[in-house]
């Protein structure tokens, strides 16, 4: 029976598509018949996650496993049938598969500052009309 005892990524990435869960030797370990194996990055060396389908993207990745000079072969189809990998992977990359990217503050904040000054404008145009200052009237009438 195989297990997986240790998964946690060297370095996760993603772009506006996929989370790219990038392993690293002393981090991703499972057992075989209660003996530990160790990954190698001989073959495959990621996960690559869908963000839209929440599906993994790399189906045909093979992953070697080493145990001193014996080495075990695990391809991602025989990866996903084992619960506990589904599990950890699940839990390394819902922080990714949710994130929605920021709207950029600054847009929002000139489009503030325009309508403030814009509101001054006017209200100082209101000033003048009541204090009936005609060169303080035409000054403001040129700035809208």
């Amino acid at each position: 029976m195989v297990t997986v005892k240790l998964l946690k990524p060297y370095c996760i990435k993603a772009d506006l598509e996929n989370i790219y869960v990038l392993l690293d030797e002393e981090l991703f370990t499972i057992s075989i018949q209660n003996e530990m194996y160790q990954f190698v990055p001989e073959k495959s060396k990621e996960f690559i996650i869908n963000r839209r389908t929440k599906k993994i993207e790399n189906l045909d990745a093979t992953f070697a496993f080493k145990k001193e000079d014996k080495l075990f072969y695990l391809s991602m189809s025989e990866l996903i049938n084992i619960p506990d990998f589904l599990i950890k992977l699940y839990f390394i990359t819902k922080p990714h598969i949710d994130y929605k990217p920021e709207e950029n503050m600054n847009d929002d904040v000139d489009v503030i500052m325009d309508e403030l000054v814009q509101g001054n404008i006017k209200r100082l145009i209101d000033k003048a009309l009541d204090e009936r200052n005609e060169e303080a009237f035409y000054d403001l009438i040129t700035m809208l």
